[in-house]
C-alpha cells in the first residue's frame, strides 16, 4: 500500500535547525538490513513455545523427524513476519510530528509533538551492533511510553537526535513555559541554538570504582532469585550423576551444622560478588558523561548493548544522591539526574555506585550550583523524633500481642515449656532495641535545606537519599497532616513540579516551618494562604 507523501514545508527553514534526515513530509522504510534482524528476534521471542512444540512432537513419534518440520516452520514463519514487519512500518516527519506506521495485524500510527520532545535515546543492542543499525527513542514526557524509530543506520540516528533535540527547542521553548528565541541561552550560559561550544566531560568510567559493585543490594536480589529457581528445579538437573557433586555432598552432609550454614553463606556471598561485578561491567562499560556544546546531557555506556541518552538541558530540573547502608560503609553514593518526561520514573542514572566525592562534584557540575549534596541539612526537631519513634515501635507492639496470645493460650504446649523464662521478654527487648536505632537513623537523616537556586529534602534509613529540585521548576505545593500529625503541630510538606516523580516530599516538618520554607522556595506563591 503506497502512503501519500506530504508537500514540502513552505517558507525558508528555521534558524540553527538542521533538516530531518531524508526529507520533510515523505514516509520513510527502515533499514533492509532489518529483514534480516527481525526474523532472528522473532525466533527468540518464539523460542520458548518452539521448543515445547518439538518436545512434544518429538515425544510422541521418536523415530519420525516431524521435530525438524515444526523447526523449519517455526522459521518460515518468522521470516514471513519479518518480511511484512518491515513492509509496513515507516515514519516520516511533519512541520509539527514525528509519525510512526507499524502493526502487522493491528495497524496503528504513533506521534510525537516536536515542541515535546524531552530526550532522546540511543540504544544498540548486539545484533544490531553487528549489522550497523540502532533503535532512536524519543520521550515526550506525555505519559511512560516513547516512540521507538528502529531499524536506522548508526550515523541517520546521531543526525536524528541532533534535529529532534534542536527542533524541540524552537518550537517549544524550554518545553515549560513560552517559546525562547533561538539564542536564548541556558540556564550555565550556554547558547541552545547558536554556535556549538565545545562540550565538557563530567564524568568518565574509572575501574577502581569496581571495588563499589559487591555493595548494591540488587546484586544480592539476583544471587537469590537463582537460588530460588535452583531450589525450585534443582531435582530435575542430572547432578546427581556427577560423581565429584557426589563426594562433595557427602563430605557437607558429615560435617555439622555450622560447618554446612558457612559454606551456604560462602556460596552466596562468592555468588553475590561475581553477579554483582559482571553486572557492573556490562552495564556501565565505557561510561561518559558528557555537557554537549549546547548545554545538553549526554550519558552513553554498556558493553554488550550500548545506550545513549540526551537529555536537553532545560528538561533537567535536579538530582538525586542515593546512599544505601552497605554503600555508606565504605564512603560510596550513587547520582541520578531528576528530568521531565526521562528515565524511569522521570529520573535517569548517571553515575554508578562510585565514591561518595566523586558523586558530589559530578551531581554539582550537574546542578551547576556548589552546595546542595554537601550543606548541613535543618532537622525537624523533637516532636518529629517522637513521631517516627512511636512509629517504627507498632512492629514491637505486634510482635508483643502475636507472641503474648499464644502464650496465654498456649502455656502446657511443649515449645513453649522447652524455652526460658526470660526467652520471649528478652526477644522483645531486642526488638525493641533495634526498631529504636532505626527510628533514631531515619530522624538523624531527615533534613531539608533551601541554596539560591534548589530546594534540598533528605530522608531514608537503610537507604538514604539525598534529593535536590530547582527552584524554578516547583510549579506548586501540598500540605497534609494526618490526625497524630496534627496534635504534634507536624506535616508533609510536598512541592509539585513537572519532573521526577513528580512531587518531593519534606515529612513530619513543623508546620510553621513547612510554611516558611514554602514562602522563601517560591516567593509570593503563598501570599494567598498566608493571609
Amino acid at each position: 500500500m503506497n502512503l501519500p507523501d506530504l508537500p514540502p514545508p513552505s517558507g525558508p527553514p528555521v534558524a540553527g535547525v538542521p533538516a530531518p534526515p531524508g526529507g520533510a513530509g515523505r514516509w520513510q522504510r527502515q533499514s533492509p538490513r532489518m529483514l534480516l534482524l527481525t526474523p532472528v528476534r522473532t525466533l527468540g521471542s518464539f523460542a520458548v513455545p518452539l521448543v515445547l512444540a518439538v518436545l512434544g512432537v518429538r515425544r510422541g513419534r521418536d523415530e519420525d523427524p516431524w521435530w525438524l518440520l515444526v523447526v523449519v516452520a517455526g522459521a518460515a514463519l518468522a521470516v514471513v513476519f519479518g518480511v511484512v514487519s518491515w513492509a509496513v512500518t515507516r515514519y516520516r516527519f511533519t512541520d509539527e510530528q514525528v509519525q510512526l506506521r507499524s502493526g502487522v495485524l493491528s495497524r496503528r500510527v504513533t506521534t510525537a509533538p516536536l515542541d515535546r520532545v524531552r530526550s532522546v535515546d540511543i540504544e544498540a543492542p548486539p545484533l544490531h551492533r553487528v549489522l550497523g543499525l540502532a533503535k532512536v527513542k524519543v520521550g515526550t514526557g506525555v505519559d511512560a511510553t516513547r516512540l521507538e524509530l528502529d531499524g536506522v543506520s548508526a550515523a541517520q540516528a546521531t543526525d536524528l537526535r541532533t534535529y529532534l533535540l534542536a527542533r524541540s527547542r524552537v518550537a517549544g521553548g524550554d518545553g515549560e513555559g513560552a517559546p525562547a528565541p533561538v539564542d536564548a541561552p541556558g540556564r550555565g550560559g550556554t547558547s541552545y541554538l547558536g554556535p556549538a561550544q565545545p562540550e565538557t566531560e563530567l564524568a568518565r568510567i574509572d575501574w577502581g570504582w569496581l571495588r563499589y559493585a559487591p555493595f548494591s543490594l540488587s546484586s544480592l536480589v539476583v544471587v537469590a532469585g537463582v537460588f530460588g529457581v535452583l531450589a525450585q528445579f534443582g531435582d530435575e538437573l542430572p547432578i546427581d550423576q556427577i560423581d565429584v557433586a557426589q563426594d562433595a555432598w557427602r563430605w557437607v552432609v558429615a560435617q555439622a551444622l555450622l560447618a554446612l550454614v558457612g559454606a551456604v553463606v560462602l556460596v552466596v556471598v562468592v555468588g553475590w560478588v561475581v553477579v554483582s561485578t559482571v553486572t557492573y561491567v556490562l552495564t556501565w562499560w565505557n561510561l561518559r558523561v558528557v555537557r554537549e556544546g549546547r548545554g545538553n546531557l549526554r550519558i552513553t555506556r554498556g558493553l554488550l548493548t550500548t545506550h545513549s541518552q540526551t537529555v536537553e538541558r532545560a528538561k533537567v530540573r535536579g538530582a538525586l544522591m542515593g546512599e544505601p547502608f552497605l554503600l555508606r560503609l565504605v564512603r560510596g553514593a550513587e547520582l541520578s539526574a531528576i528530568a521531565t518526561g526521562v528515565g524511569t520514573g522521570g529520573r535517569t542514572r548517571v553515575l554508578p555506585p562510585a565514591p561518595r566525592s566523586v558523586v558530589v562534584q559530578v551531581g554539582h557540575e550537574l546542578l551547576e550550583e556548589h552546595g546542595p549534596l554537601t550543606m548541613a541539612m535543618v532537622g525537624h526537631g523533637p516532636r518529629a523524633r517522637r513521631r517516627i519513634h512511636v512509629r517504627h515501635q507498632w512492629g514491637t507492639l505486634l510482635v508483643t500481642g502475636a507472641l503474648a496470645v499464644p502464650t496465654y493460650l498456649l502455656q502446657d504446649l511443649w515449645v513453649l515449656g522447652r524455652l526460658p523464662d526470660w526467652g520471649p521478654p528478652g526477644l522483645l527487648v531486642v526488638l525493641g532495641l533495634v526498631n529504636a536505632l532505626v527510628a533514631e537513623s531515619a530522624w538523624r537523616n531527615l533534613g531539608h535545606g533551601l541554596t539560591d537556586r534548589h530546594l534540598v529534602v533528605q530522608t531514608g534509613t537503610f537507604m538514604r537519599t539525598r534529593e535536590v529540585l530547582e527552584r524554578a521548576g516547583i510549579i506548586g505545593w501540598r500540605i497534609e497532616q494526618g490526625f497524630f500529625q496534627r496534635r504534634l503541630g507536624l506535616a508533609d510538606l510536598m512541592a509539585t513540579t513537572a519532573a521526577g516523580s513528580e512531587v518531593l516530599t519534606a515529612p513530619d516538618i513543623p508546620l510553621d516551618l513547612a510554611v516558611q520554607l514554602a514562602g522563601r522556595a517560591t516567593p509570593g506563591m503563598l501570599d494567598d494562604f498566608l493571609v
